[in-house]
């Protein structure tokens, strides 16, 4: 049986594509090793060590080895990086983009993008996301959340809402009708911090 490319943007092979695409082209300063690409797209070291080859192989990737190291970095040079670099920023630039303006903000336990955008990045049909909705579990400050929000709409090109509630009411409260929508629908995990004993 054939894979289904990911809806999110069916021109592309898998979610891992997007997503090491994404993660290259939205941040074309930084340099990543494998390790840190297959930890970030939540997928196997072979799996990203396939992909990155492939990107390679198309001229869309540059890297360089520091001792045992494979440094990969987007290729601004190719023709299509702008155009890719823009429709990556729609179609997978949440998972890399929110991430990076999560990761500093003290008081998140996780966080996790929910609605239409988890909806296609599962692979369930329907028509491009138009927001993006975020959930943030913890006691992290409001403001710093809208300032997070605003900057990854400017990135992203569509408005982006994040939604808090306390750690409590995700692992707890059965009775949470929010809590027990978004545990019956696809939600794509961006960060957790929290260490369960």
């Amino acid at each position: 049986m054939r894979a289904m490319p990911p809806l999110l943007l069916p021109l592309l092979r898998s979610n891992v594509t997007g997503e090491l695409l994404a993660w290259l082209y939205l941040h074309p300063e930084n340099e990543y090793s494998i390790t840190d690409l297959t930890a970030r797209t939540g997928s196997s070291q072979a799996t990203v060590s396939r992909e990155v080859d492939r990107l390679m192989d198309a001229g869309l990737t540059s890297e360089r080895r520091h001792g045992n190291l494979r440094l990969v970095r987007a290729n601004p040079d190719t023709i299509v990086a702008r155009p890719l670099t823009d429709l990556l920023a729609v179609t997978f630039g949440p998972a890399a983009v929110l991430p990076p303006l999560l990761e500093p903000i003290s008081g998140i336990d996780e966080a996790y993008i929910y609605g239409s955008w988890a909806a296609r990045y599962a692979n369930q049909a329907g028509p491009p996301p138009r927001d993006i909705d975020v959930l943030v579990v913890g006691s992290a400050d409001e403001d710093e959340l809208y300032d997070a929000a605003r900057a990854a709409e400017r990135i992203l090109g569509r408005e982006v809402n994040i939604s808090r509630i306390s750690l409590a009411t995700w692992t707890d409260d059965v009775d949470n009708p929010f809590v027990a929508s978004l545990r019956n629908k696809p939600l794509r995990s961006l960060m957790q911090k929290r260490v369960v004993p």
